[in-house]
C-alpha cells in the first residue's frame, strides 16, 4: 500500500506539472500565431514569452528525479506520505502557475503584436507566478529532509 501511495505522489509531481506546462505552452503558442499576423518581426520575443510555462514541467520532473530513488518496496507509511504530499504540492502549484503564467505571457504577446514595447514588462510580470512554482520545488526538497 505504501508503494502505491508514494508512486501516486510521483505521478502527481510529473503529471500535473507537465499538463500545466503543456496547456500553458499551447496558450502562448496560440498567442504567437495571432501576433505574427500583425507584427512578424517580433516573433523572437514572442517565442521566448510563449516558452516560459515550460519551466513548471521541468520543476515537476526535477522533483520526480529527487524522490523516485526513494520509492521502493518496504518503505514506511510516513515516507510514502511525504512523497505523496510533495507530489501533490509540486503538481498542483506547477499546474496552476503554468496556466496563470501563460495568461500573463499571452497578454504580453498580444501587446507586442499591437506595437507596444511590452517584452521586458511581461518578463517581470511572468516571474510572479513562476516564483510559486519554484517555492513548491524548494518545499519538496526541504520535505525530503524529513526522510
Amino acid at each position: 500500500m505504501e508503494t502505491i501511495i508514494a508512486t501516486t505522489g510521483l505521478a502527481l509531481m510529473v503529471g500535473l506539472s507537465g499538463i500545466g506546462s503543456a496547456i500553458g505552452l499551447s496558450m502562448g503558442g496560440s498567442s504567437v500565431l495571432g501576433m505574427i499576423k500583425k507584427k512578424p518581426e517580433a516573433f523572437g520575443n514572442a517565442l521566448v514569452l510563449s516558452g516560459l510555462p515550460a519551466t513548471q514541467g521541468l520543476y515537476g520532473f526535477v522533483a520526480f528525479i529527487l524522490y523516485s530513488a526513494d520509492v521502493k518496496a518496504g518503505i514506511t507509511m510516513f515516507h510514502a506520505a511525504v512523497v505523496f504530499g510533495a507530489g501533490l504540492a509540486v503538481g498542483l502549484v506547477c499546474f496552476i502557475s503554468a496556466i496563470q503564467q501563460a495568461n500573463v505571457c499571452s497578454s504580453g504577446i498580444q501587446a507586442i503584436g499591437g506595437g507596444h514595447d511590452a517584452f521586458g514588462k511581461t518578463m517581470i510580470l511572468a516571474a510572479f507566478p513562476e516564483f510559486y512554482a519554484i517555492l513548491s520545488l524548494v518545499a519538496a526538497i526541504l520535505m525530503k529532509g524529513l526522510l
